[in-house]
């Protein structure tokens, strides 16, 4: 804890004069991020470093896993729809990022199962909703046999299960008819830093290259 404390402090004395005048304007303005990212809580995985990103530039959503529920999905299990619904019809962000990431936790808990799920009974119901990743996993991988490979597909079709749930809400539906919003599937590989971009033609993840933006 006195980690986090000294870092307040430096941030203060150290860090917020180059942002002053950005904190200035965000506080008597409100925030407008262009982009709603949404990734995994894994404290490897940060939004705002990856992407070199400044405060008020992306409204970031972080959850286990990075799944996006149904827009159906009710209750506990999807208060990440609460976010994309005011990320979407609030702050009219243009752009919609899923980053998932290698060596995924919660991935591996949902190919492998939970030890001791009878303490985590609300991480089995969250796991739960993207159970058909799993089953595609079983239909259409069984040649792929490699643990680290396979966990690093998984983690990428969870990406994709997201971007096709985010077309079950409405308001984004509308937004994509009329060009005003686009989705983005990215992936985050921790030991090298690179990321991947879902290439919808080819139908598949291809290093993310400079001044290119993938719809």
């Amino acid at each position: 804890m006195q980690r986090l404390i000294d870092g307040v402090h430096r941030f203060r004395s150290e860090e917020f004069g180059r942002y002053r005048k950005l904190f200035k304007r965000l506080s008597e303005n409100g925030q407008d991020p262009h982009t709603l990212f949404i990734t995994c809580c894994d404290s490897r995985v940060l939004a705002e470093l990856i992407t070199q990103s400044k405060p008020g530039d992306l409204f970031v959503v972080k959850n286990i896993g990075n799944i996006v529920p149904p827009a159906n999905v009710s209750g506990s299990t999807n208060s990440t729809a609460a976010a994309i619904e005011f990320a979407v019809e609030v702050l009219n962000v243009k752009d919609i990022v899923v980053c998932g990431h290698s060596q995924c936790g919660a991935i591996r808990a949902m190919m492998e199962g939970l030890r001791g799920v009878e303490k985590m009974p609300h991480l089995t119901e969250w796991l739960a909703v993207a159970e058909p990743v799993r089953k595609l996993m079983q239909a259409n991988y069984s040649d792929l046999t490699e643990p680290e490979a396979r966990l690093t597909a998984a983690a990428q079709e969870n990406v994709l299960f997201s971007l096709e749930n985010l077309h079950t809400y409405p308001s984004i539906e509308a937004r994509l008819a009329n060009g005003s919003l686009h989705l983005h599937g990215w992936f985050f590989r921790i030991a090298t830093a690179e990321l991947y971009a879902y290439d919808p033609v080819n139908k598949q993840f291809a290093p993310l290259v400079e001044s290119s933006v993938e719809a």
